[in-house]
């Protein structure tokens, strides 16, 4: 497929996924040692080693853009930014650690705030989910779309494993057919655009580095992503957080599930 707009962004990020995959694949067959940067956020050599890995080729072919990534120190100067490369080399640290393949790397573009790229690559299995704006979503080089469930009682939801463990699910699970947890957000967003989850919850703030590429590739694959009281985001903001609730899928589940958790 001939991707019209953003064709050469999406070459070299796909690069960039490969080459931070190839390095923590390489760090899966050694011990995982970790320190913490501040409470309950872990990190390890694979997430600053992939990390610079993809800075060096995002930057050898865009040297004007500007970088987010949760590994970097910020810089108020990406908010005058037209183009913004949000990334995560390690989203799922603590799945990493725990050996358990339920992380990725997430490559998000956005433009003037709006997202117009995304790839997530699995290390392990290496697939790669990738999509731009106006060309649909992928794996490797097949197509793929949201689910098709309408229905919140028949519907697979992926959720966070930490906020299961906290109870912070506890108020929705009702609502759905059943409720599958999984590490790495921006690899169920990928797994949600590819329709083999049917609806993606968030109970918990995530930073914009976890859900840009995933959210791009959600949309591209005939779904939305949304905050309940905010709606799309618009990305590039000083506060990098968003706010729960959050949900993406098929938009008659997100409008379902919108409707029913008001009540709640």
């Amino acid at each position: 497929m001939r991707i019209v707009e953003f064709e050469r962004e999406v070459a070299v990020a796909r690069d960039a996924a490969q080459a931070a995959g190839e390095i923590i694949a390489r760090h899966c067959q050694t011990q995982r040692e970790s320190w913490d940067k501040s409470e309950d956020n872990p990190v390890t050599r694979a997430d600053l080693e992939a990390n610079e890995a993809i800075r060096r080729i995002l930057l050898e072919a865009f040297s004007e853009d500007a970088i987010l990534s949760e590994e970097t120190r910020d810089s108020p100067e990406r908010l005058r930014a037209e183009r913004l490369w949000i990334i995560d080399p390690l989203d799922g640290t603590k799945e990493f650690i725990q050996a358990i393949p339920e992380f990725a790397v997430s490559i998000g573009l956005s433009v003037r705030g709006v997202p117009v790229l995304g790839v997530v690559l699995q290390p392990v299995t290496q697939e790669c989910f990738w999509g731009a704006r106006g060309s649909g979503a992928h794996l490797g080089n097949e197509p793929v779309q949201v689910s098709r469930v309408g229905r919140l009682d028949e519907a697979v939801v992926l959720s966070s494993r930490t906020e299961m463990g906290r109870g912070q699910m506890d108020a929705y699970k009702a609502l759905f057919g059943a409720v599958r947890p999984i590490g790495s957000v921006a690899l169920k967003l990928a797994l949600i655009a590819a329709g083999r989850g049917d609806l993606w919850i968030s109970a918990a703030p995530k930073n914009e580095w976890d859900v840009c590429a995933g959210d791009l590739l959600v949309r591209e694959a005939g779904g939305t992503f949304v905050t309940l009281a905010q709606g799309e985001r618009i990305y590039n903001q000083a506060d990098t957080l968003l706010q729960p609730l959050m949900a993406a899928g098929p938009h008659q589940l997100v409008a379902a599930f919108r409707e029913r958790s008001e009540s709640l």
